[in-house]
């Protein structure tokens, strides 16, 4: 920086210091549009606070990434379903993840795996493959076309193929923004049953494309809602004020628009 650029700021930097303290000290204001990480000081204070939050301590339990990047859809059914089937023993068991060698120790007939619904596993009773999921070509208003991942409708099949009762909610342009916000805060102040999302996330502010997690809690105060995005290694955790989330889920996607799915346990 130059003597005289120096010096133009020197008036600025002596307003700033001769401002008084308590002015110095205050927090910058949060957008109302702002996304807020739950790593962060305010993300927990909401937590701390939330009136909607009956649905947070099963999720988290059950949490894990997805492990790839197709299987949003998958991963959120996965967490959902160990959710509700909790400290029961009549989830599927899964060997795949399993080596031969892994075995080789083991006593006879010892069964090494847990009851535990896995992304490998949720596939058994899918109506959609694998090889769909990754860009195998389906018939789509009579053309082939690759339908990457899952839309809305696809994971609501999933879901209700596992044993889920749910209400699928095609957020369209009729769709009334009090009536998707009674669900999701009602939803989210009652234990035992789950709310799924699918959002396109540049229309939330975020970097890519459609994407499925779960919602974790409510907070009134900020009027916005947690989703325990299950793609950590390209968004943690968040929150995201209730407008926003409804604009990202307003989105069309493929056949119709996006939306959310609010599922019942047992």
């Amino acid at each position: 920086m130059s003597f005289r650029a120096r010096w133009v700021c020197m008036p600025l930097l002596a307003a700033a210091f001769l401002a008084p303290a308590m002015a110095r000290d205050e927090a910058p204001a949060i957008q109302s549009n702002a996304l807020i990480a739950f790593a962060s000081d305010e993300g927990f204070a909401r937590l701390t606070r939330a009136s909607g939050h009956a649905d947070f301590s099963a999720l988290a339990n059950q949490f894990e990434a997805q492990s790839n990047r197709g299987f949003c859809g998958p991963t959120t059914a996965t967490i959902v379903l160990n959710a509700v089937h909790a400290g029961s023993t009549d989830a599927p068991r899964d060997s795949s993840r399993l080596r031969p060698e892994d075995l080789k120790y083991a006593p006879k007939g010892f069964d090494l795996t847990v009851p535990r619904f896995t992304q490998e596993n949720v596939f058994d009773k899918a109506g959609k493959t694998r090889a769909q999921v990754f860009g195998e070509p389906v018939t789509i208003n009579g053309k082939p076309t690759s339908d990457y991942g899952f839309q809305l409708r696809q994971i609501d099949e999933l879901l209700r193929a596992n044993g889920l009762p749910t209400k699928l909610v095609v957020v369209d342009d009729d769709k009334p923004e009090a009536d998707i916000r009674a669900d999701l805060v009602a939803n989210l102040q009652h234990a035992g049953d789950f709310v799924i999302v699918n959002y396109q996330r540049k229309a939330i502010g975020q970097p890519g494309g459609a994407h499925i997690s779960p919602l974790g809690a409510y907070d009134a105060e900020s009027d916005s809602v947690l989703v325990l995005d299950v793609n950590p290694s390209a968004a943690g955790w968040v929150w995201v004020p209730m407008p926003v989330m409804i604009k990202g889920m307003r989105t069309f996607d493929t056949i119709e628009n996006r939306g959310y799915i609010q599922v019942q346990g047992h």
